[in-house]
């Protein structure tokens, strides 16, 4: 049975980590499963990563910005996730479209109705199942970064907060795809959480 599942949240919200616990709970049971996440894995994401995250002497717009995350979420779509579900796997990504969102559209202050049209695009109709929203206070997220930061982290407190509020207004408009969770509880709490929700939806 197919199931497509993301993760979201700030900076240091520990996503990655529950995507992964996640996921490694899932192999242990052989539940066909796959762990991808944005905007790298494919060769073309990873360039584009590169350019996005780590460049320090290239200027980039926001409108470029949400062009560029889009063509790697169009590429990984393609190439990994969609051919994934169609094999009946549970799909795990480590951010997607609500990101772009979330970070361009009310970090960047992009026009909303905009973003949305070209994620639209990016994702080539492949929705999320469920999404898990990792929600944590700003200066607790940012503590956690180590001290080589990419571009977004380097970003103020300001624009941090912006796209916190953000995630919470989405998940609050489709409260049925989002499972907000408390990130500063313990690890195996939230991890505890995650899989009362996602065990349910899968196969007996």
């Amino acid at each position: 049975m197919a199931l497509f599942i993301t993760f979201e949240g700030g900076e240091g919200s520990g996503k990655s980590t529950q995507a992964r616990l996640l996921h490694r709970h899932l192999q242990r049971l052989n539940v066909p499963s796959l762990l991808t996440h944005e905007p790298g894995v494919t060769d073309l994401g990873r360039k584009i990563t590169r350019l996005l995250k780590w460049s320090k002497d290239t200027t980039i717009s926001p409108i470029a910005e949400l062009l560029l995350f889009n063509t790697s979420r169009a590429q990984l779509v393609s190439e990994i996730i969609k051919p994934a579900l169609q094999s009946g796997n549970v799909v795990i990504c480590d951010r997607y479209a609500d990101s772009t969102t979330a970070y361009q559209g009310y970090g960047r202050g992009l026009d909303l109705a905009t973003v949305e049209a070209v994620n639209k695009i990016g994702m080539s109709g492949v929705i999320p199942d469920i999404t898990f929203l990792l929600d944590m206070p700003v200066e607790q997220g940012m503590a956690r970064k180590s001290k080589n930061k990419d571009r977004f982290e380097m970003e103020s407190a300001a624009f941090h907060r912006r796209v916190r509020e953000g995630y919470l207004k989405l998940a609050k408009q489709e409260s049925s795809r989002w499972f907000v969770i408390d990130a500063e509880i313990e690890k195996e709490e939230i991890a505890g959480k995650i899989w009362e929700r996602v065990r349910p939806l899968l196969p007996k």
